[in-house]
């Protein structure tokens, strides 16, 4: 996942693409609110498939954990 960074100057610190300030949130809501692939490397000439894909990566490892339950 080289594609993301953290700077936390930059962003707040939250992970952006490749330095840019263009944060894997930005990505991942394009996505959730039904932009293409397509739409949005149109839109965002500078992004590539392979940031979207890290993206997408970056959401399901974060997610990816386990949930603990206290039994009463």
């Amino acid at each position: 996942m080289h594609r993301i960074t953290f700077n936390p100057k930059q962003c707040a610190g939250r992970p952006c693409i490749r330095g840019m300030r263009i944060r894997v949130k930005d990505v991942l809501e394009m996505l959730a609110a039904g932009a293409t692939e397509t739409e949005i490397l149109e839109s965002y000439p500078y992004l590539e498939r392979e940031d979207i894909q890290a993206s997408l990566e970056y959401a399901a490892k974060q997610v990816d954990h386990a949930v603990l339950s206290l039994a009463t």
